[in-house]
Order: structure tokens, then sequence, then C-alpha cells
């Protein structure tokens, strides 16, 4: 925090001999200090300009406040042209070793981590670690997943329909006898079809309704392995 600022050369002369401030009458403690303090040599800042001098905030509140007193005609302004406010250099404390260790080993194991998260779906080429072998195997077992789900597929539907055609002969066989009572007598239009017809038909709507029941089996379960990945 600013608490001094650098004198320029219009407050120099001012406090010297025949100077401005010569006629003001400053008290003796407070000339006193302000020749203390305009006498040492601040080393520091820009070094072209040379050295330069340190007047505390302090010392030109009290020269401010006198010259109010007095009514004088010289303003405080006028004194500190070419001054600037001093900015001491923040000196930065040493940091703990311990801290600084262990913040380096956190940054590493994030770097880790956030290397491992994106090269997770990067295909190993290196045989030595097993990469190739790996993927081929995961490959072949999705595939013959894949063999044994449209096989488990075709046998359902096929045993469906046949389950179904074999099943039916008894029920359209009775049928077609109570059905076929007196059908001579019938219109032409009303008479039954042929039994064997009915339970084709019939075992492929049943072949047909399973189909349709593993197929939506099949793709929750392909939703739920894609939603894996």
């Amino acid at each position: 925090m600013a608490s001094s600022l650098l004198a320029g050369e219009r407050l120099v002369r001012a406090l010297g001999p025949g100077g401005e401030l010569e006629p003001e009458q400053l008290p003796r403690k407070l000339r006193a200090e302000l020749e203390a303090a305009l006498g040492k040599k601040h080393t520091g800042g820009d070094s072209s300009s040379g050295p330069q001098h340190l007047v505390s905030f302090r010392l030109i509140r009290d020269l401010h406040h006198h010259l109010r007193e007095r009514d004088s005609k010289l303003y405080l302004h006028e004194l500190l042209e070419g001054s600037e406010i001093y900015l001491p250099e923040v000196v930065k404390p040493p940091r703990n070793p311990e801290l600084v260790a262990r913040l380096e080993k956190i940054k590493i194991q994030l770097a880790n981590e956030e290397y491992k998260r994106i090269t997770r779906n990067v295909t190993c080429q290196d045989s030595r670690h097993g990469g190739t072998l790996s993927d081929l195997g995961k490959q072949v077992r999705s595939l013959k997943a894949l063999v044994i789900t449209i096989f488990n597929f075709i046998v359902t539907v096929v045993a469906a329909f046949v389950c179904t055609y074999l099943g039916s002969q008894y029920v359209f066989t009775e049928m077609a006898s109570v059905l076929g009572y007196r059908a001579e007598c019938w219109p032409a239009s009303l008479k039954p079809g042929s039994p064997h017809l009915q339970r084709v038909l019939a075992a492929l709507i049943v072949a047909s309704v399973v189909g349709l029941a593993e197929l939506y089996v099949m793709v929750r379960a392909m939703e739920g392995e894609l939603g894996e990945l």
C-alpha cells in the first residue's frame, strides 16, 4: 500500500534556501522532518532518473494543514508538481516446499487422469500390451453374440410356426367337422375353406407376433449396450 511519494524538483527547490516555503515560516519540527526526508535518497524505481527523495503522506498533510492555517497563496498541488506516488515493490513470501511438492503431485495426477479419459476410446497398436489381441477378442465376442441372437430369433419364430401349425390340426379338424355338417346345402360363398390353409394362416399369425416381440426385446437390449458405451 502506498504511503509516500517521490518528491519532484519543485518541492525540493521550494524547501531549499531562498525557496518558496521560506516565507511561510514552517514550524521547526516540520521543516526538520521535511529536510531529513528530502536529504535521504532512494535508489529504487527508475534507475535512469537517478536517486530520488521519498516524503511520507503524513508530512505532506502537515504541510498542507500549515499552509491552510496561514491562508497562504502557495497551493499544495503547485508544490507537488513533478512528484509521483511511490509504490513499493511487493516482495512475495517464499512458498512452502512441501506445499509445492504436493501441488505438483496433484497436477501430475490430474494430467494422467485427463490423458486416460481422452485416450479411453483410442485403439492401442502396441502388441506388447495386448491391445490388438484384446480388440480382436472383443470383436469376435461381439460377432458371436450377434450370430447367437440371430440364430435364437430364427429358431424361436420357426418353433412358434411349427407348434402352432401342429397344434391347430386338432382345432381346425373339429371345426371342419362342425362347419362341414351339411355344408353341401350352404351357398358357395359361405362354404368353409380348406383346414390346411387355415392352419398355415394361424401359424403365420402366431409366428409374426412372436417375431415382433423378439425384435422389440433385441432393440431394447441393443439400446442398453449403446448407452453403456
